[in-house]
């Protein structure tokens, strides 16, 4: 049965706070827009502040009526997670929605983040992992909040590596990058049973782009390497623009139909061009007991321990 395209059409956001991690660029400056064209409050996530006031400066020029304003967070480092999060909960407001969108692509050569984590899944996985446990007593006083996570096709290719999770066995910049991808896709769906669990009322997404031309492509594994020309028009020719490449996470942002534990991406072929609709879900991501297992390593590894960030309910 073909899959149904979904209407990304995005509701009233008025009232309601966002925060967006890598929000200066790529898919994450684009859902900022949409979100703020919508109403919403955006707090944009950036590990860089000069790039974050540039993006936000175009932004505003786009949307002259936005609240939009900037948070320092480093992904790659668990005391800038805890900070960030820190300085909002202070503000003692609701979160009603937060897209775990900021990452690093096929690192080509082994590095680390500050606490000792190989860079992908220290910075794809376990930063977005503790912050949303540190956002979660916000998070859970909104009336409907949703927790968004960006996955990939790379997913697909993602193999549980239990005893190689930190790269002390080796490293493969493509395998640690569909490694953290698909941790991604099992954080989004264990973080929903256990919402339903504890009774804390979220909502867990996932969505990936497909092939969308970001940042991420054009700089690739090379980081910060400018591409070849040839290079950029191939992808130019292959790859989906930014705007037509964030509506599946748009749609499991926003849209009241999105379902508790569903994952969105790109209908056509391969799920790598087209409209959002719902994505399959890889094998290795409907292993519950591996879901499980993630989530244990991971409150061991960030010390962020969900139960205990909110009372019982």
């Amino acid at each position: 049965m073909p899959r149904r395209a979904l209407d990304t059409t995005v509701p009233d956001l008025t009232g309601r706070l966002a925060v967006v991690t890598g929000a200066n660029s790529g898919l994450g400056f684009g859902l900022t827009g949409r979100l703020a064209e919508a109403g919403a409050e955006v707090v944009m996530a950036v590990r860089n502040r000069e790039k974050g006031e540039d993006a936000r400066t175009r932004l505003l020029e786009q949307h002259p009526a936005a609240t939009l304003r900037l948070l320092d967070l480093d992904l790659a480092s668990l005391d800038s997670v805890r900070a960030a999060a820190h300085s909002l909960l202070e503000e003692d407001c609701p979160i009603d929605l937060l897209i775990n969108n900021a990452g690093v692509m096929a690192v080509p050569e082994l590095e680390r983040t500050e606490d000792g984590f190989e860079l992908q899944f220290g910075s794809n996985h376990l930063g977005p992992f503790a912050l949303t446990g540190h956002l979660l007593p916000a998070l859970v006083r909104a009336e409907a909040p949703r927790v968004v996570s960006t996955s990939s096709l790379a997913a697909n290719a993602g193999r549980w590596q239990w005893e190689n999770l930190n790269a002390e066995q080796g490293y493969s910049a493509w395998g640690a990058y569909g490694l953290s991808k698909l941790a991604n896709l099992s954080f989004a769906r264990e973080l929903q049973r256990r919402s339903d669990a504890h009774g804390w009322g979220l909502v867990s997404t996932a969505a990936h782009p497909g092939g969308t031309l970001t940042n991420l492509q054009t700089t690739g594994p090379r980081r910060g390497v400018a591409p070849s020309k040839r290079r950029q028009r191939l992808a130019a020719r292959i790859m989906q623009t930014v705007d037509v490449g964030m509506l599946p996470s748009l749609y499991a942002a926003t849209s009241p139909d999105a379902e508790p534990g569903g994952y969105y991406g790109p209908k056509g072929f391969l799920e790598v061009r087209g409209e959002p609709a719902r994505a399959r879900i890889p094998r290795a991501a409907r292993d519950r007991a591996a879901e499980a297992r993630l989530w244990a390593i991971s409150e061991s590894l960030t010390g962020v321990r969900f139960v205990e960030q909110v009372p019982a309910v």
